[in-house]
């Protein structure tokens, strides 16, 4: 009889929830854009069970985690830290990580990981600069979707710096740029640099050691993923699951709970 397992990451943007079975296959996902103190991960949960064609009751273990995982107590048997389920999740997607980068909608966090165990960490969750609420405000004065920075980015034909790494400072620096008839190309690709070189500076105060894997909704910004390649001067791996990361690392730990439950 096949063991369902269900692992849900409630961010601070997004609710995410993905469905295994014998700790091995995907059998469904969902992603919804709101996250903690909303009806994001209610619907997350709903849709996969939807999706999978299956109940609450045929879960064997339901694990939560993220920035709101306490609003599940009722629901999930269990909880755990986002950081230990990000390391499970990039060690199960690329077994030889050894340096997961996870930027979040509110915080930026780089891992050390050893065999899929997280070992050590830096974690900025003091400034929205360098996450995706950043990025958020930066592609609002732009006048851009957030999701086409990175290929707006790209057609950059010169650097602009965007040196401020706070978000009210920098906002007056993009809106100084484009007053002075700055393309915007340039300055996001600005943006994307400065993001990187933040970020790059949290992952040495750890140390950065191959292989290097990208998670968090920024991982599907190629500018960023680019940008930071350059200032570690490492390849950076990312999978179309960046965003499920965290939910993935969660409902494999509910097959280990579950098994170790069994004994």
């Amino acid at each position: 009889m096949s063991i369902y397992t269900l692992g849900i990451d409630i961010g601070s943007t997004a609710s995410k929830c993905i469905m295994l079975e014998d700790g091995k296959e995907i059998v469904a996902k969902s992603l919804i854009d709101v996250g903690a103190g909303t009806s994001g991960p209610q619907r997350a949960i709903e849709q996969v069970l939807a999706e999978a064609g299956r109940t609450r009751e045929e879960m064997s273990f339901i694990l939560a985690t993220g920035y709101g995982r306490n609003s599940l107590e009722e629901f999930a048997d269990d909880q755990m830290s986002e950081l230990s389920c990000h390391g499970k999740g990039a060690g199960f997607l690329f077994p030889e990580v050894r340096t997961v980068i996870d930027i979040g909608g509110q915080d930026v966090k780089v891992m050390r990981v050893e065999n899929g165990v997280m070992t050590n960490f830096q974690m900025n969750d003091k400034c929205a600069a360098g996450t995706g609420r950043f990025l958020d405000v930066m592609a609002r004065v732009l006048e851009v979707d957030v999701e086409d920075l990175g290929t707006l980015g790209a057609q950059s034909t010169k650097y602009v710096g965007i040196s401020s790494t706070c978000t009210v400072f920098a906002e007056s620096e993009v809106i100084s740029q484009l007053s002075m008839g700055t393309d915007k190309c340039d300055i996001i690709n600005g943006i994307h640099q400065s993001v990187a070189s933040r970020v790059a500076g949290l992952a040495h105060r750890i140390g950065v050691q191959d292989q290097v894997v990208m998670t968090g909704g920024v991982a599907q910004n190629t500018g960023v993923v680019n940008a930071l390649q350059e200032a570690l001067g490492r390849e950076i791996h990312t999978s179309p699951l960046t965003q499920y990361n965290g939910a993935l690392g969660a409902a494999l730990f509910a097959y280990q709970k579950y098994l170790k439950a069994q004994k």
